[in-house]
């Protein structure tokens, strides 16, 4: 099979579990994906057949969107609900019209720290490896755009969101970010991956949608016609 197949990741799912169940069922070792998703993450996952690898580190370049929430008021090591608490309080007194224009200071061109729970090399070493032994991480900031980020609606000391962003951007660490500008702290509690380039979450078949497919119509899932988008 030859092809990108746009996959509904589900929860708790790491990307490269993704990918060992479309092998499984494709039953061939070419595969891959272009972007990883958190484990904590859903959403659009662009798996990557045969043929299809070789456009991996283009398609990786696209353009996203994702919509989510952030829980203000807890800081954790890893930015999202997985990591330790580091600080902790209720978040009381903050308003919508205060994370409204907090929001607005990320949109445009922004400088991120990445997470040190992430998967960025450092001496061939993934960074969240490294973290997770006690052992200091350096990690250099990274100049990305945020094209839309918009407050859906803010309850109690929870805000939705969704975002349009540039390759590189770590949610996480804008939520991380908003948080210490509020100065109150906060993580990512939710995200859902629905765009990526022209590829839209809407087209995307899910593990039910796989298990239950044949091998041939799985392979008509897989258009060509998808490595022509970009």
């Amino acid at each position: 099979m030859d092809g990108i197949l746009l996959f509904n990741k589900p929860i708790l799912w790491t990307s490269h579990d993704a990918v060992d169940f479309v092998r499984r069922k494709a039953g061939q070792r070419s595969v891959g994906h272009a972007g990883t998703l958190d484990p904590l993450a859903t959403g659009l996952l662009l798996i990557l057949l045969g043929k299809g690898t070789k456009r991996s580190d283009e398609l990786m370049g696209l353009d996203k969107s994702y919509e989510g929430t952030i829980l203000f008021g807890v800081e954790t090591d890893s930015y999202d609900l997985d990591g330790k608490i580091q600080k902790w309080n209720d978040g009381a007194g903050l308003t919508q019209d205060q994370v409204s224009k907090v929001f607005e200071c990320f949109t445009g061109k922004i400088s991120q720290m990445p997470p040190v729970f992430s998967a960025l090399k450092i001496n061939g070493k993934k960074s969240y490896e490294l973290a997770r032994t006690g052992e200091s991480v350096l990690l250099k900031s990274r100049e990305v755009t945020i094209t839309d980020l918009c407050l859906n609606y803010f309850y109690e000391n929870e805000a939705a969101f969704s975002l349009s962003c540039s390759k590189g951007t770590y949610v996480r660490s804008l939520a991380h970010d908003a948080g210490e500008k509020l100065g109150c702290g906060g993580v990512l509690s939710s995200l859902v991956r629905t765009r990526i380039g022209s590829f839209d979450l809407s087209k995307a078949l899910s593990q039910l949608d796989l298990q239950t497919m044949t091998p041939k119509q799985m392979e008509e899932s897989i258009s060509c016609e998808n490595l022509l988008r970009a």
